[in-house]
């Protein structure tokens, strides 16, 4: 157990983590529905969960040489200023194209400031103690982004009210580290993705993170849309999003344990299994009230946003010391190549064949990891559970970054230099 003792030096990293999450959560759930108000297409409302895919993951790739540049503190300050100003530019010009760039925008700059203060929680804790301080800060941040999407509930979203709240939340998310005395931590994580060598290491892991990354994207950005769609209040709307990133919390100690006394591929086989007959129950079964939609949502989260840390773990499983960091790193990067697709295809499909189309996405995805992952299976044998590494909770690729895995890995990112990584399943 963490004592409050140890908490205390980092307080001020979690509260700014706090505040970017819960104007994250804002962020993300006020466009969609906002946008579905104003008769934004299905496509546009895809493209908006492309558009900060994009950011994301080309912020992953150019924070650590900001940092590099000017330091933590004017990098992260200029970032929340930046997605302030997203937030609410996108109040002020309703358009599209102009939500999808400022989308983007709020991408990169959400990328960066993630890194800069888990670089610093990692830097100020002992490898022993990060795992269980991940722990934490992972809490604090499902809790803010919850928080952030019920909020909405409160007043209307029709309005600038939201739009100015998040931007308030972004700039205060500042203040903690600004005026705090931590020392500058050392100089970040920062990983190129190598495709060949990644699928050297893990087939398996390569394919079926990108597939991750199509289906959790499609939805994670439509989901508002779907339930707007079917009648469902704003109240229900902001639940129904919320009840998806708890399930895959509560979902990823007892799938990852499972994973650690059998092949995880199968246990992979058997998430993916549940996630598809969500999928099918939504398309099939039509729910229209609350309740069943609510069951399905659970259903479909706890599996969706369980199978990103079972895929990271069994890359690990043959990984060479002191690659551990490259190869989750790279599995990130493929995720989120992944989830700039997966919205756009959903939205596309949304607007062509109807709004259940997104569960013709998602279904799809999981089908084809399904398929691959059972062919895998036949043509290697599993690792043995003294080969395995220690599963590792994870967030769910979407908010995840570079210093999540350095973060989460406790000792073993302190390894020595990186060699190459040997072939997995």
């Amino acid at each position: 157990m963490i004592t409050i003792r140890q908490l205390i030096p980092i307080s001020a990293l979690l509260l700014g983590s706090a505040f970017l999450l819960f104007a994250g959560g804002i962020n993300g759930l006020i466009l969609p529905v906002r946008g579905n108000y104003e008769g934004f297409s299905s496509v546009s409302l895809g493209l908006l969960g492309t558009g900060w895919a994009l950011g994301y993951v080309v912020g992953c790739i150019m924070t650590s040489a900001m940092v590099a540049r000017v330091g933590h503190v004017r990098v992260f300050g200029a970032l929340c200023a930046i997605a302030a100003v997203s937030i609410l530019s996108s109040a002020i010009v309703i358009t599209p194209w102009a939500w999808i760039t400022l989308r983007g925008l709020s991408g990169f700059c959400f990328a960066g400031t993630a890194m800069i203060v888990e670089s610093w929680l990692s830097e100020r804790t002992d490898p022993g103690s990060r795992g269980r301080v991940f722990g934490v800060y992972t809490m604090v941040n499902l809790g803010a982004t919850t928080a952030g999407f019920m909020l909405l509930t409160l007043g209307d979203t029709t309005g600038f009210l939201f739009f100015a709240l998040a931007a308030i939340f972004y700039c205060l998310a500042l203040v903690p580290t600004a005026l705090s005395n931590t020392s500058t931590p050392a100089p970040m994580v920062s990983v190129k993705l190598n495709l060949r060598a990644l699928w050297r290491n893990s087939p398996v892991a390569v394919f079926a993170v990108f597939w991750v990354g199509v289906s959790n994207s499609a939805f994670g950005t439509l989901a508002a849309v779907y339930a707007q769609n079917v009648g469902l209040a704003v109240a229900a709307v902001a639940l129904f999003t919320s009840i998806p990133i708890l399930a895959g919390a509560v979902m990823q100690m007892p799938v990852g344990l499972l994973s650690d006394k059998m092949d995880r591929r199968k246990v992979l086989v058997a998430v993916a299994a549940l996630a598809l007959v969500a999928d099918l129950a939504f398309i099939l079964l039509a729910p229209e009230g609350t309740t069943l939609n609510y069951v399905l949502a659970a259903l479909l989260g706890g599996s969706i946003y369980a199978m990103y840390p079972v895929i990271v773990a069994h890359a690990n499983d043959h990984a060479e010391p002191g690659t551990a960091i490259q190869i989750s790193g790279g599995l990130l990067l493929t995720f989120g190549i992944g989830s700039i697709l997966g919205p756009t295809v959903a939205g596309w499909a949304m607007s062509e064949i109807g709004i259940r189309a997104l569960f013709v996405v998602t279904s799809s995805a999981h089908g084809v990891l399904i398929l691959y992952t059972i062919w895998r299976i036949s043509r290697r044998v599993a690792v043995t559970g003294d080969s395995k590494t220690a599963f590792q909770p994870l967030n769910a690729g979407r908010t995840s970054s570079l210093q999540t895995v350095k973060l989460s890995q406790g000792e073993a990112a302190d390894d020595g230099p990186e060699k190459p990584a040997v072939a997995a399943g």
